[in-house]
């Protein structure tokens, strides 16, 4: 091992200086950081280090292999694109925190057993709630607070699993996992919290758009495909995530089709894209887990730049509605080509990321017979190009004139989307260095005269829908709306119904209360009619009456035995 030193660590320790570091000085260091990070990485040799013991059970603090790298890689590069598009901030309490949080999710990436993994976990939950907060408004701090509560749900989840994992194996390695015991399941359902499975989801679409314009661009690319990269080391293979995984492309494109806050449509579709990554790592082959991590490492890319276009719109005209945007390519047209690169790549037209990762899914549910799910991820698919690829940057960009002029965004966020557009269009022309990068040899050529064809029909029907649908009036117009999600179950009926009976609902209680207490007498009175010192239980019996009794019994025997 050329360098012993735990990858993350860089940032979490980085983190400690800077406060204390004034002006542009802070954020040619931040972005320093990230460069040293992937220049670490290519010194480390396929292994293990920092093992050691607690209560009798090995940790390994770092495991290196093709997994772990590929996520480590990819961190790093989002931590240096969102380092760049925050330049312009002086938010020390933001920046120091976003450090924390993405060295903490680096870390977890390559611990090696399951008690490292839950502290990682754990730091990265806590440092992602400031970036929430960092929001500074009171719907920030709310939203803050319900995803705390969600993940420290995840966090004791994961505990309890890997205490009962302990036990009944002896190891904390962090392995396949499975679901042959309870510690496999509570371990799965603290990944899937953070995986935002469905009716477990909404902390995402509820938290993320509340936070800054840059803290957004961070949250979205690590949270969960820490988890997606945890599924892939523990349940690969496991079949119910399949199934999980396609409900997640499927349901979040009604959602997004009748939402009007851009940033959440963004959101609904890292529910949909995440579906696909499930249900890869369902799957389990070769094909489906390269394809589930390599459309992770795309991913993490088109959406950084997706909202970092709709960051660079907030920023400049101060609202995402979508009633409240349109024409904005007149004024901001850098942003608008960004935009639909990123669109592109999420949509999985050829020549751009999503196509040479996406596919790969595709193919695997093919070719392992999964029918009902490979018709429904191609449902999703063109469902996707309908909400991000067409509705954000036609409404944002295209659609009525909003009467906006506003300029263009800074410099260090265009540089910004434009690296993170070049990479989107490098690896959907060149994908061979991320296929080279993936946990199994790749045997698997995306551009086929079926595949290209197929996809460009797709895309062509969908596209020529949503214009149908738009040109009679029967797509859901951009209103100022309040969109009902699951989170509805906690957020209003919940208080309302533990309103109603602290209130409202306070005579019927008192009345079951009264009705309770009378048929406790009524129980008691009887129970002390015959058992009490003078109950007919408890009288002495003349020797003549028993006798009378004893006969009476001993005939009625007799007749029926008889």
């Amino acid at each position: 091992m050329t360098t012993e030193f735990a990858p993350g660590l860089l940032l979490i320790i980085g983190a400690i200086p800077v406060p204390f570091i004034r002006g542009k000085a802070r954020s040619i260091y931040m972005l320093a950081l990230p460069i040293f990070g992937i220049l670490q990485l290519t010194t480390l040799d396929s292994g293990t280090f920092g093992a050691m013991s607690t209560l009798g059970f090995e940790q390994i603090h770092a495991r290196i292999d093709k997994l772990s790298l590929l996520f480590g890689y990819i961190f790093y590069i989002a931590a240096f694109l969102g380092i760049l598009f925050a330049w312009h901030r002086d938010d020390r309490l933001e920046q120091a925190t976003s450090l924390v949080y993405v060295g903490a999710a680096i870390g977890a990436v390559f611990a090696g057993d399951l008690i490292t993994l839950f502290f990682y976990w754990e730091l990265a939950a806590i440092a992602a709630i400031f970036l929430i907060w960092s929001g500074r408004t009171n719907r920030a701090y709310r939203a803050g607070f319900r995803c705390l509560i969600i993940y420290m749900l995840s966090g004791v989840l994961l505990l309890t699993g890997i205490g009962i994992k302990a036990i009944e194996t002896g190891s904390v390695a962090f392995e396949h996992i499975g679901l042959e015991s309870p510690g496999g399941i509570f371990i799965l359902l603290a990944f899937g919290i953070k995986c935002a499975f469905p009716l477990l989801h909404n902390w995402l679409q509820d938290a993320y758009p509340e936070a800054t314009v840059t803290g957004t661009v961070f949250l979205s690319a690590f949270t969960t495909k820490l988890a997606v990269y945890a599924l892939a080391r523990g349940y690969a293979g496991t079949e119910i995530l399949i199934w999980i995984g396609v409900a997640m492309t499927a349901f979040p494109i009604f959602y997004a089709v009748i939402e009007n806050d851009l940033r959440r449509v963004l959101a609904y579709s890292l529910n949909n894209q995440l579906g696909f990554m499930v249900a890869g790592i369902g799957i389990g082959t070769t094909l489906a887990i390269n394809g589930a991590v390599s459309h992770a490492f795309a991913h993490i890319i088109y959406k950084s730049l997706l909202f970092m276009s709709m960051g660079a719109v907030l920023y400049r005209t101060g609202t995402i509605k979508g009633s409240e945007l349109g024409g904005l390519y007149k004024s901001m047209p850098w942003t608008a080509g960004f935009c639909i690169i990123g669109g592109a790549s999420i949509s999985a037209f050829p020549l751009f990321s999503g196509f040479v990762t996406k596919s790969m899914i595709l193919t695997a549910a093919a070719e392992g017979g999964y029918i009902l799910p490979f018709l429904v991820l191609l449902f999703a698919s063109a469902g996707v190009f309908h909400h991000s690829g067409i509705k954000i940057p036609f409404f944002a960009f295209f659609a009525h004139d909003s009467g906006k002029r506003p300029r263009e965004a800074p410099a260090n966020m265009l540089l910004a989307m434009g690296l993170a557009a070049f990479l989107c269009i490098g690896v959907g022309v060149y994908p061979h260095p991320l296929y080279a990068m993936l946990p199994f040899p790749v045997d698997y050529t995306p551009y086929t005269t079926t595949h290209v064809v197929t996809t460009l029909q797709l895309l062509l029907f969908s596209g020529l829908a949503f214009a149908t649908l738009q040109r009679s009036g029967l797509y859901p117009p951009e209103l100022r709306s309040t969109v009902l999600d699951f989170d509805f179950s906690y957020r209003w009926i919940a208080p309302r119904l533990v309103g109603w009976i602290m209130n409202g609902g306070g005579l019927v209680w008192t009345q079951l209360t009264n009705k309770f207490l009378q048929m406790t007498r009524s129980l008691t009175t009887l129970v002390f009619n015959y058992f009490g010192p003078s109950g007919l239980l408890s009288r002495t019996w003349p020797t003549g009456s028993m006798a009378l009794w004893a006969a009476a019994l001993l005939g009625l025997t007799l007749v029926l035995y008889y």
